[in-house]
């Protein structure tokens, strides 16, 4: 029986990107996205005096509470699947939700230039909002083509993660 002198690759075999990121992570990168959104539209509020250094805390404490909740959900999940686990099991599931924490950045950073009054607070959650919706929209491009999808198929896919952004934006601007 004759070998080819280059096997082809698994189908199964994780490439090069998804070792990097894997599908897991991602998903947590786009719920802190969303998450990050929300908390920075409700927190911003018309009738209460502003307090961006305040609203970034509630940010980052909230995605980091997500972070740590989810993790810890994965943890249930094992042991009432009976795997074994432990406790470093448990912070490592935890600590490997850091996108939430990490997609949660920029509107951080954001909410921070306004404390020193480079602009309004309304106007840090605005803008907030419109680069998280870019960044969802770049996220879900880039997952499509890592999974091998076509041009046109990407784009849809960005354009419905941006949807969910636009979503965010519309009902901060129905609610205000």
């Amino acid at each position: 029986m004759h070998e080819p002198a280059h096997p082809s690759p698994q189908p199964d075999a994780p490439r090069a990107a998804e070792r990097l990121l894997p599908e897991p992570r991602l998903l947590s990168g786009v719920y802190g996205l969303v998450l990050a959104s929300a908390l920075a539209a409700a927190l911003d509020s018309p009738d209460e005096q502003t307090s961006p250094g305040s609203d970034a805390l509630w940010v980052l404490l909230t995605a980091v509470a997500a972070a740590a909740a989810h993790g810890y959900a994965h943890v249930l999940s094992h042991r009432m699947s009976a795997e074994p686990g432990g406790l470093t099991a448990g912070l490592r599931a935890m600590l490997a939700e850091w996108p939430v924490v990490a997609a949660a950045a920029p509107t951080i950073v954001l909410l921070l230039f306004a404390v020193p009054d480079w602009w309004t607070e309304a106007a840090a959650v605005e803008v907030a909002l419109v680069v998280n919706t870019l960044i969802l929209a770049a996220w879900g491009m880039w997952t499509a083509r890592r999974a091998g999808r076509t041009w046109p198929a990407s784009l849809r896919a960005g354009a419905g993660d941006m949807l969910i952004g636009f979503v965010i934006i519309g009902a901060n601007a129905v609610i205000k």
